[in-house]
């Protein structure tokens, strides 16, 4: 493994004064898949007031001191430097009882998560891999350090930092670790919603179909709005796959922007609570748009996403059975009310929507290209959509003595003749049609 030179400087001096140091965890990890580690963390036999001492001419960064952690200020960056450790019971499934301080690397290892992630290297003293992280990845498993059903009572938000990983790193989880997940799930609940909406956010840029159709049931453990979802027949001749199934394949097909892949996820929640049957036995769901928005917004309230995502998801919830067709004067008018991230968003998610069904009919996909094709159209023609758009703004109309609320409704008036093509967007021809109203 080769390490940066400014990595290795901190490993050396920790050394020369006599104290065990390795870099450990992701670091190791990755170098060992191959990859380039985005950041490095060292542990060392040294306590903390020694670990000052070795840096005394350094900046330090303190703020995690009492549980071993002292920051090195380096020209690239800050090293975070720990003391090896080791912990106690964990009685409210995150934080342990107590810290202890070891001079054993192997017992600092031992508190880790993942066999993967409980590696360290020294350039002097080798690797430390007491728990096989390395045969591990190298046959594709990801398994929990010791007994799994301790490692996530310790810390429930390692079922989803497992998914994530198994995801990321193309891993099968070991059956008892997949077992372990699956029967702690519902420690989830103690987590902080932050937390989270967190590990969420970083997992769905990353999955594909069968990710989700593997995990659904952890998924539905912080998410239960999913768990209905999951083997549900939809009695629809338009539906060969179950609804999870079928919100999996859209997740899938869109692109990997944070609000898309969270409105793939839940633009069906709202089937579940407007499901009804006809007298043949077919399932219907009328107004699931909205419901599933207003579902939505819920779920990610509750996980305290950001404002500006969940607005956007729900939006595009609420209108993804709004559907988008090949019309110039119809599109501009829906980039007009949406902006234009969102239109492209939504036909995103109505093309993976349509095409997720499992139906095998491609006729209904033809229509999409032909969209796009009008959309790049009205992007070259620079076209007015929008009010700052419009060749005359609110001083033009108080010259015309119009006043108030009438401003922004002939606004809106004149906005609208120019999207449907009936006005040229030019002030003369704008203001001349103002007075005549």
């Amino acid at each position: 493994m080769i390490l940066p030179e400014y990595i290795t400087q901190c490993l050396n001096a920790l050394e020369a004064a006599g104290f065990a140091a390795y870099a450990v965890g992701g670091c190791v990890r990755d170098a060992c898949l191959g990859l380039t580690p985005q950041d490095y963390d060292l542990c060392t036999a040294a306590l903390p007031e020694q670990t000052e001492a070795v840096f005394s001419d350094h900046k330090l960064v303190l703020a995690g001191k009492k549980h071993g952690t002292v920051g090195v200020v380096t020209p690239f960056g800050v090293v975070e430097i720990t003391t090896f450790r080791r912990e106690g019971e964990y009685l409210d499934n995150r934080h342990p009882e107590w810290v202890e301080f070891v001079p054993d690397i192997v017992q600092d290892l031992a508190r880790r998560d993942f066999t993967v992630n409980a590696m360290a290297y020294s350039p002097i003293r080798g690797f430390a891999d007491p728990f096989g992280g390395r045969e591990d990845l190298k046959n594709g498993i990801l398994r929990a350090v010791g007994d799994p059903l301790q490692r996530f009572r310790e810390d429930s938000l390692r079922i989803l930092r497992g998914i994530r990983f198994a995801v990321r790193y193309g891993l099968s989880v070991e059956d008892a670790t997949m077992q372990a997940m699956l029967s702690q799930a519902h420690l989830m609940d103690n987590l902080a919603r932050e937390r989270v909406f967190e590990e969420l956010n970083k997992l769905l840029p990353l999955v594909d179909a069968q990710d989700l159709l593997a995990f659904g049931p952890l998924l539905g453990a912080v998410i239960p709005e999913l768990m209905p979802l999951i083997g549900f027949d939809q009695r629809s001749p338009h539906h060969a796959y179950d609804l999870f199934t079928h919100v999996a394949h859209v997740v899938a097909g869109v692109p990997r922007e944070p609000a898309l892949r969270w409105a793939a996820l839940l633009h069906d929640i709202g089937k579940i609570p407007t499901f009804t049957q006809d007298e043949t036995g077919r399932g219907h769901f009328y107004g699931h748009a909205p419901k599933g928005a207003e579902m939505a917004d819920s779920v990610l309230r509750r996980l305290k996403a950001p404002t500006a995502l969940r607005q956007q998801a729900v939006t595009l919830i609420e209108k993804h059975m709004t559907r988008l067709i090949p019309e110039k004067k119809t599109l501009r008018r829906h980039l007009g009310r949406l902006g234009w991230e969102t239109v492209e968003q939504l036909l995103a998610l109505q093309e993976a929507d349509m095409g997720s069904k499992g139906t095998g009919k491609p006729e209904e996909m033809a229509q999409f290209p032909q969209i796009r094709s009008i959309l790049e159209e009205i992007r070259a023609e620079n076209a007015c959509l929008a009010l700052k758009d419009l060749a005359v703004n609110g001083h033009d109309l108080m010259q015309l003595g119009f006043t108030g609320k009438a401003i922004g409704q002939t606004l809106n008036i004149l906005l609208e003749q120019v999207i449907d093509e009936k006005l040229p967007n030019e002030k003369d021809a704008l203001l001349t049609f103002a007075k005549e109203l």
